[in-house]
């Protein structure tokens, strides 16, 4: 069973704090929701655990079972299992996804995969996101909707099996239709148990389509409450504003 472990954190971008001493457990088969107002820190965890080289690690660790993540390149904490679906993907031009999505898998498994049973696996996690097959001929991102870019993230996700994966703000962008399929991708994934997931958000709609073993609410770059389902109903309710509070103490 794989584990991320992230133990007192802190990032800093161009000599500010962002994070400040965040500890996280993840296992394979959990799925843990981060909530948080904007500017909390969010999406500087997720891009810091995936090596964005804006982001300084000041302090603290990450490990992936037993492994130092913040030792590695970012290349290569894709090959030990980590998974980003960035917020705002970027575009690929010249690059078909056919030929991205095969050219990442074969990275990831060590060989690249036999074409035949390529091509069939593809088209089968496509039809899966209600993808039209002529969406594999495109160039990365170029061109895509909303909906069509987070689409072809959660492919990479169906398609890659990463130990861990980190969805920021997944949601954002997408309409109902969307939402349930990207959604149901998700808990495909899920239901595996070989994959942790970190689901990052602002709102509770995408979690009435995935539930969360575990709720982190975040604020002031820290985790500042822990709990169930439950709390993100709180947090519906409620908002963050008692959180954002009591940070600032």
């Amino acid at each position: 069973m794989s584990t991320l472990e992230i133990r007192d954190l802190s990032v800093s971008v161009e000599a500010k704090q962002i994070l400040a001493g965040v500890n996280l457990t993840i296992k394979a088969g959990e799925t843990h929701a981060i909530m948080g107002p904007n500017g909390s820190g969010k999406s500087t965890l997720a891009y810091s655990i995936a090596g964005h080289p804006k982001y300084t690690v000041t302090g603290g660790s990450v490990t992936l079972d037993g492994q130092d993540v913040l030792a590695m390149s970012v290349d290569e904490r894709a090959r030990a299992g980590l998974f980003l679906a960035m917020q705002y993907p970027v575009e690929v031009p010249g690059v078909t996804v056919s030929n991205f999505l095969r050219t990442a898998a074969s990275a990831v498994r060590g060989e690249a995969p036999a074409l035949r049973l390529w091509v069939k696996e593809q088209k089968e996690a496509m039809a899966a996101l209600e993808m039209d097959p002529a969406f594999a001929s495109r160039n990365v991102n170029e061109g895509f909707s909303g909906g069509e870019k987070k689409r072809h993230e959660i492919l990479q996700l169906e398609l890659l099996k990463p130990k861990i994966a980190i969805l920021d703000e997944t949601d954002s962008g997408l309409d109902v239709d969307a939402l349930r399929v990207v959604s149901e991708g998700v808990n495909r994934v899920r239901a595996t148990g070989e994959t942790g997931t970190l689901l990052i958000t602002h709102y509770t709609r995408i979690l009435k389509y995935i539930v969360p073993d575990f709720v982190h609410v975040f604020a002031g770059g820290k985790v500042v409450e822990e709990g169930g389902k439950e709390l993100a109903d709180e947090l519906e309710a409620n908002g963050y504003a008692k959180y954002v509070g009591a940070a600032a103490i």
